[in-house]
């Protein structure tokens, strides 16, 4: 595992503190859900951008739609 600083202003981190609180989870772990969320949207934004390079229009929705439903569950 490694390790990660950032530098966030005093109120993000305050914010993303009591997050976490609500979710009764640590900061850390928060952070690593964020992460996770990021790099899921990135890899279906990818696998779609590829597939409409090659005219797979059904697959591209496919992705869409999964995406969609993953930012509802963030909301």
């Amino acid at each position: 595992m490694s390790t990660l600083t950032i530098r966030l202003p005093e109120d993000k981190h305050n914010r993303l503190k009591e997050l976490a609180q609500a979710k009764g989870i640590s900061v850390n772990k928060l952070i690593e859900e964020l992460s996770t969320i990021a790099l899921a949207e990135y890899d279906a934004y990818t696998r779609f951008k590829a597939m409409a390079a090659v005219g797979k229009p059904e697959e591209g929705l496919t992705i869409l739609a999964k995406l969609d439903a993953l930012m509802e569950k963030r909301l």
